[in-house]
């Protein structure tokens, strides 16, 4: 548990972060369209931790009686934070600041990977699932296994499923941005190739991948954001890996062994995403893509 001094103390240095972000606006140091930008990068950062009325209201000739029309007009509810506004208000708001000061030519959109991972049994899949539902333009990187599909998986959709000769003359011939045996078992890989078009296109794209190969694309690609979902708790985790079904109980024991250790492992990553709401999560991982 936290000590309650060392809680005061960072609601004090939040507070103030936030307090100089709004000061900057009000001074002209910092257009609103800059600090709106930096909210929606860095999720962590104190611009996305403004409230959305703070941040209006520290914009020149917006005053208090202004702030609720404008809030209206763009169909943002006044408790939410600036960082935690979903893609159609982002696209709202943006388009509102940019309406105001159209000489500001910071692209809004910038091309990055992000890789989503997690324990086992937290739902990467099912949430990555929803985003392709939801957000149909989001780009995709399709890993290669050699593990057998699962009902319903579909290859070169879900995975590219290879053989075990077909995976090795990937990993020989380089075109692996990372690999990796996982749960003792199969492999699992990146193909670099489709990653590279994507960026160097223009466009962001998601990669769902397990915890040790997000560490070697880090290190591969120091520019990729890491996403780490967490389950509301551990007894969660085990209900959903049970009522999954795909895995005999060895294999669930197994699993969960592994996920203690994956556990330790969010401090490495720069974002951390509760899922204990799949519409919620998906909508927070599509926030850090700003291409859409």
């Amino acid at each position: 548990m936290r000590d309650p001094r060392e809680a005061s103390v960072i609601a004090v240095e939040s507070r103030r972060a936030r307090a100089a972000v709004k000061r900057a606006i009000e001074a002209g140091e910092r257009t609103p369209l800059v600090v709106a930008l930096r909210a929606w990068r860095e999720a962590n950062s104190a611009e996305a931790s403004l409230r959305v009325t703070e941040f209006l209201g520290s914009i020149g000739g917006i005053g208090a009686v202004k702030v609720p029309r404008i809030l209206t007009e763009l169909g943002i509810s006044p408790r939410k934070r600036l960082g935690g506004l979903g893609a159609r208000q982002i696209e709202a708001l943006s388009g509102w600041l940019r309406a105001r000061a159209p000489h500001e030519n910071e692209p809004l959109h910038r091309a990055r990977l992000v890789v989503v991972a997690g324990p086992t049994a937290v739902g990467k899949g099912t949430v990555v699932a929803r985003i392709r539902e939801t957000y149909p333009d989001v780009k995709f990187s399709v890993s290669a296994t050699t593990r057998p599909p699962r009902p319903g998986e579909v290859d070169g959709e879900h995975y590219l499923f290879v053989t075990e000769v077909e995976f090795d003359q990937l990993v020989e011939t380089k075109q692996m941005l990372e690999w990796a045996v996982v749960h003792g078992q199969h492999r699992y890989g990146t193909p670099r190739g489709p990653i590279d078009a994507a960026l160097n296109g223009g466009s962001s794209i998601i990669l769902e991948i397990d915890i040790q190969g997000a560490r070697q694309v880090k290190n591969a690609m120091p520019e990729a954001l890491l996403v780490f979902l967490l389950p509301p708790s551990w007894d969660e985790l085990v209900r959903r890996l049970q009522a999954r079904g795909t895995e005999s109980p060895e294999e669930q024991a197994r699993r969960l062994e592994t996920a203690k250790v994956e556990f330790d492992a969010q401090s490495e990553f720069d974002v951390t995403i509760v899922n204990d709401d799949v519409d919620a999560a998906s909508e927070a991982v599509v926030h850090l893509i700003t291409d859409i």
